[in-house]
């Protein structure tokens, strides 16, 4: 394994998306939009990093990923505006 520009940006994506599972798993009021937000981010920067490094099966994963987040953050936003 190389240390490349998209193993960089995809190791960043993973542990952003670690972070956010911790804070999950510790927060005692989840901010769901600080929560969906790094799991977007996170798996963007991971799709970015297969796209040099192609693998289906976690491509497909960080797809369905991306788009559950951004569903929450939607979500997250029409529940706050009036």
């Amino acid at each position: 394994m190389t240390f490349d520009l998209a193993n960089i940006v995809g190791l960043i994506g993973s542990a952003i998306m670690v972070v956010a599972y911790g804070y999950s798993n510790v927060a005692k009021e989840l901010n769901f939009l600080f929560f969906n937000l790094l799991n977007l981010v996170g798996s963007l920067l991971l799709i970015w990093s297969l796209m040099t490094h192609f693998n289906l099966a976690s491509m497909t994963l960080e797809i369905v990923w991306a788009a559950i987040a951004l569903l929450g953050l939607v979500k997250n936003v029409k529940r706050k505006t009036p």
